[in-house]
């Protein structure tokens, strides 16, 4: 190293001349080194496109123009196990989008997964949509490695200066949301897309941490069986008391929820606390009191879930025959094989399992013949106004007797008046739940609920003569 490092400096001898012949050559190579870093820092080194900055640069320059964005959608999930087939799925469709457009447009990378295209104001902005929406037809085919095929999940959106004038990174923004999945999560109070997806983004963070900052919390319904005249549980609700937005509806929240791989987290912590309360409730005296909680699909797919629910139980000192696993027919008709292998656990170990929202699936017979529930659901669909609709009370006469036959126990949910109640009685329903008989209450509403007998009895009171609402029917 020494001798290397004697040899690269010139001698004490050496002329000036020599030195300053040296210092240009240094100077030089720097100046090559440092458009050699320009270029690579304009160039994607895979797809060799554009990036930002020449992108920006152009639509600076235009008065008008409309930007496509082309997403990749599961670029980055093929990245996670096999980067040499991403790399090459990218540069493959950097290299369709280039040889379909031609010249008439600027094609740039603006991140991993995504490209935009630029056109600018000699392209109409009806004939570039009408170019981005064949781009995402043609980029769908398949891709060739090897032995391997790839067929890429592609997106595109885009955005009109004339509509989204501003600066070309806002404009890339909304370009990049204006038809974007996620923007349409849950409904929003601006119909402008870019604020859409900031406000869904900034709720998805406070949703991260709702759990830790205590904001979560849970109502119960009572469901009543009619035949005791008495509560005979409850279903537990999430809910979320967002500190700035007070309560933010599920229908709203519980698709961000899912979205943002949430479910899991959130549904383990509702578990945990509905069967607190059901604890509670058995200490106070209410007597053997069920709580119900939904289960989501992600949750299923938990080897452990067993685990946790038994965990779950003993640390509440609660009897598991007082827990019911509620989920949609959709979900329960999912892997045949993996939920009966998990619903003969649950049922070994005690648990009653419910079948939600029971007529609206499109396999409600077959998932019956395979899998064995305590309990039917009627959805809400059917039961309102199912003393007035005969398609309703044919379907929910059906229903009942397909609970008779099988021995599973049949509750009629979304139950709002009265003459709903008669009807659905008189038809030999036992099991009801709904605002006429409550909304979903806090804990303490709750058990106040189930210690008025007499407010109960009043609203078990007003049946119909069955002979007469037959006929009637």
């Amino acid at each position: 190293m020494r001798e290397l490092a004697a040899s690269a400096m010139p001698t004490m001898g050496a002329r000036s001349g020599s030195i300053s012949a040296v210092e240009a050559s240094a100077e030089e190579m720097a100046d090559r080194v440092t458009v050699i870093e320009r270029r690579l820092l304009h160039r994607h080194p895979v797809s060799g496109l554009p990036t930002r900055e020449p992108l920006f640069a152009a639509i600076a320059a235009s008065p008008s123009g409309l930007l496509g964005v082309i997403h990749l959608s599961d670029l980055e999930r093929l990245q996670a196990f096999d980067e040499s087939l991403a790399e090459h799925v990218l540069a493959a469709l950097a290299e369709r989008v280039v040889r379909m457009l031609g010249t008439g447009a600027l094609v740039a990378q603006v991140d991993r997964a995504r490209l935009a295209v630029w056109f600018g104001a000699e392209t109409p902005a009806d004939v570039a949509s009408t170019k981005l929406q064949a781009l995402g037809y043609a980029l769908g085919e398949a891709v060739s490695f090897g032995q391997r095929e790839v067929l890429p999940e592609i997106r595109v959106s885009h955005a009109n200066m004339a509509e989204h004038g501003t600066t070309p990174a806002m404009l890339l923004a909304r370009a990049s949301v204006s038809r974007s999945r996620a923007a349409d999560v849950s409904a929003s109070v601006t119909d402008d897309p870019l604020i859409a997806a900031q406000q869904l983004y900034a709720l998805e963070q406070d949703l991260r941490r709702a759990v830790a900052r205590g904001e979560l919390e849970l109502a119960y319904q009572p469901l009543v069986d009619a035949r005791a005249g008495a509560v005979c549980g409850a279903e537990a609700l999430l809910r979320w008391r967002h500190p700035e937005q007070g309560l933010i509806p599920p229908t709203r929240f519980v698709p961000i929820m899912e979205a943002a791989g949430l479910a899991d987290e959130i549904g383990l912590w509702a578990i945990n606390a509905a069967c607190r309360e059901a604890g509670t409730w058995r200490r106070l005296g209410l007597g053997p009191l069920r709580v119900a909680v939904n289960i989501s699909g992600h949750q299923l797919d938990r080897r452990d879930l067993i685990i946790l629910i038994e965990r779950t139980l003993a640390r509440h000192s609660l009897s598991s025959d007082l827990l019911e696993i509620e989920l949609t027919e959709t979900v329960a008709a999912g892997d045949v094989d993996r939920i009966t292998a998990l619903f003969g656990q649950l049922r070994q170990l005690g648990v009653a399992i419910a079948i939600d929202d029971f007529g609206t699936g499109y396999s409600s017979f077959s998932t019956l013949r395979n899998l064995r529930f305590d309990k039917l659901k009627i959805d809400r669909e059917f039961v309102t106004a199912v003393d007035r609709r005969r398609d309703s009370q044919a379907i929910c006469r059906a229903i009942l007797e397909l609970g008779r036959g099988l021995g599973i126990r049949v509750l009629a949910e979304g139950v709002e008046t009265a003459a709903e109640y008669s009807w659905l009685n008189a038809q030999g329903c036992r099991h009801f739940q709904g605002y006429y008989f409550a909304r979903p209450l806090d804990p303490a509403a709750f058990r106040a609920f189930v210690r008025d007998e007499h407010h109960l009895s009043g609203l078990l009171a007003p049946i119909s003569d069955p002979v007469s609402e037959r006929l009637r029917a």
